[in-house]
């Protein structure tokens, strides 16, 4: 896959990203799966990877670390995302007490610098803060950002799951843009199309990144009525196009400009994903998707 710009501020990332938050069992998804799923991915196309500090049990940037360190692949032919904010009870993390968000000045730089030693890399290329604490004073938090910016730890400031005045509210106090948010959406959750989301991160002249793009395997394997009802004319419009379920709905994804930030641990779904990317859907095939999911009747012969 070509590489592209994420945004009129760059950096260039692949289209589709590989993010590592449902690995949780470090244990279970040890050095070796981890090496493993790198490469697949690298073999498909995607080079660029998601990371968060709380990420397999705060455990996994050290591991993708471990990875590199083996050398299998170059770190100049990755593109790596991490972030911080949300902090999550672990044995790891003995002093969280209580889920809660923090992106206090102190916490960013802690973080960056624990991610840093962790992935055996000396910048991270975008650094996003995972919601907005609102007990954080907001003037410090944009400061750290841009320090740690000019310092060149990191290299872009991305945000994730930020409603519109959230995004600009931070925008208001940076003097450097905002490169990303990762929103959740898909073809059974398209509340970002709704609630301006997804406008405004095309005003700001960004690619949208849609996490969840597979709703969690729902949109294959969901038993509720909305993941059947479009998981029918998913297949519907697979056979047009000779492509599977998946393909279809990340197609829809694709059209809208959003780039798909995988979660799965399967190599087939990750394919599935990839080969979306070939698929061209119609504007009314399109719409035909987007009214299914919101129970509207598309077609005359409907009613």
């Amino acid at each position: 896959m070509d590489k592209i710009y994420l945004s009129d501020s760059g950096p260039k990332v692949s289209p589709a990203i590989y993010g590592f938050w449902r690995w949780e069992d470090t244990g279970a998804t040890g050095a070796a799966a981890m090496e493993k799923m790198i490469n697949h991915c690298l073999e498909v196309g995607i080079n660029t990877f998601d990371h968060a500090d709380r990420y397999g049990g705060y455990q996994c940037e050290e591991l993708f670390g471990q990875v590199m360190k083996q050398r299998s692949f170059k770190r100049d032919d990755i593109v790596l995302f991490t972030k911080c904010g949300l902090n999550v009870p672990h044995k790891n993390r003995p002093d969280i007490r209580i889920r809660h968000y923090d992106t206090s000045a102190n916490h960013i730089v802690t973080s960056i610098e624990n991610s840093l030693k962790n992935l055996g890399t000396d910048h991270i290329d975008i650094f996003l803060l995972e919601q907005l604490d609102p007990l954080s004073n907001l003037e410090e938090t944009a400061l750290t950002l841009e320090r740690m910016r000019s310092a060149g730890k990191i290299r872009n400031i991305g945000v994730i799951n930020f409603s519109v005045f959230q995004h600009q509210l931070l925008t208001s106090y940076l003097r450097v843009p905002i490169v990303t948010n990762h929103i959740e959406l898909n073809i059974l959750n398209t509340t970002a199309l709704d609630n301006g989301q997804l406008d405004y991160i095309k005003q700001r002249y960004m690619r949208p990144l849609a996490s969840s793009p597979l709703a969690g395997g729902r949109i294959e394997n969901g038993t509720d009525e909305l993941a059947v009802r479009v998981h029918y004319k998913l297949g519907e419009l697979g056979k047009k196009y000779g492509a599977n379920v998946e393909a279809i709905a990340v197609a829809w994804l694709i059209k809208l400009g959003a780039l798909p930030l995988i979660g799965t641990l399967s190599e087939q779904r990750i394919r599935n994903i990839v080969a979306a990317f070939k698929v061209e859907l119609d504007n009314q095939d399109w719409y035909d998707l987007y009214n299914t999911s919101k129970g509207i009747i598309s077609r005359a012969g409907d009613v």
